[in-house]
């Protein structure tokens, strides 16, 4: 089969190759991919930013969320059939989404929204997740409370602001003047152009943040929140929580501990948590999750879709970091 290989880590590695179709476990479903969703995720592992927490034995199939149809099940599938639509986010052990074909266990998939074609439902899984685990889960975000979501025009915050609304939030975002009325169609309340204003001396008392950028808006979002807050990033640093959660050993979780004492010792001084969250896979939350889409309440929000011969240019346009929503690549 046809996929976007990488056989080193490095910026713009990776080629289109052959490559063995995956074998079938009992609990798997095979999935024909119609198209995949490029996210910043997949440039850092290729780039080799994520050895340490995701050691990929090489050459390695690059893709981490997907749409198409179920060709055949394994022989424990209870759940799906062949002609299935499906979307997903394979589990971070066996991604290989840029391919044909990907095998995926059936617990990590759902049906496709009714309302999306596949495109479109190729933009969610990854960024979904996300958005539900940081707010639902970790945060436990209730009606009425605020919440500072960081990037609002990317692919996370595309859906996190939605997710936020539907939760009964206030919601802030930062984007530069240019998606300001896009954010707010998106739910935003308060939003603030990162490129003129300071976000840590317009907001006051935020019971959460979502942060995806650099180290200094990590510590400045601290300032934003009141006691009892929670200060979650999906870029880092990792913590030593994180460490226990992914099993990693002894000597990880210590290196861990120290890449984030400063955050972690900062966000203590001002009574607030901070953790770092590493999305998982899940089939129940996507079914959760096209729910609320098929209900008209969350909706994807795609800024480019490339054929599968330029994942190489889509990589590179995720790594800009000015898409507005997703990127996606069309594999059939």
């Amino acid at each position: 089969m046809k996929a976007f290989v990488v056989d080193r880590y490095g910026k713009g590695s990776g080629r289109l190759g052959q490559m063995p179709e995956p074998a079938l476990r009992p609990d798997d479903v095979l999935v024909e991919v119609h198209a995949a969703g490029v996210n910043p995720l997949d440039a850092k592992i290729r780039n080799g930013e994520f050895k340490l927490l995701l050691p990929y034995r090489l050459p390695v199939i690059l893709g981490n969320e997907v749409a198409g149809v179920v060709l055949r099940v394994g022989s424990a599938v209870q759940r799906f059939k062949p002609g299935d639509e499906i979307y997903a986010r394979p589990d971070k052990d066996r991604i290989g989404t840029f391919a044909e074909l990907i095998a995926i266990d059936e617990a990590d998939v759902a049906l496709k929204p009714k309302t999306l074609g596949m495109e479109e439902a190729a933009s969610i899984p990854l960024s979904a997740l996300t958005a539900w685990q940081a707010l639902v889960e970790r945060a436990r975000l209730k009606p009425g409370e605020k919440v500072l979501i960081h990037a609002g025009s990317g692919g996370v915050g595309t859906i996190a602001i939605q997710l936020a609304r539907q939760l009964g939030a206030r919601v802030a975002t930062t984007t530069s003047s240019a998606n300001g009325d896009f954010v707010k169609s998106l739910g935003a309340d308060v939003v603030i152009d990162y490129k003129k204003d300071d976000f840590e001396n317009s907001l006051r008392d935020y019971d959460a943040v979502l942060k995806s950028l650099d180290a200094q808006t990590l510590r400045r979002s601290l300032n934003v929140l009141k006691p009892g807050g929670r200060l979650i990033s999906i870029s880092g640093p990792p913590d030593p929580g994180f460490a226990r959660e992914m099993g990693l050993n002894w000597g990880v979780e210590q290196v861990m501990r120290l890449l984030s004492h400063r955050i972690r010792k900062a966000a203590k001084r001002r009574r607030v948590s901070y953790s770092f969250l590493f999305m998982k896979a899940s089939g129940d939350q996507l079914r959760e999750i096209g729910r609320l889409i098929d209900g008209g309440k969350i909706r994807p929000v795609v800024d480019r879709v490339y054929p599968f011969e330029s994942i190489a240019d889509a990589l590179a346009h995720v790594e800009t970091g000015r898409a507005k929503g997703k990127v996606v690549v069309r594999v059939r």
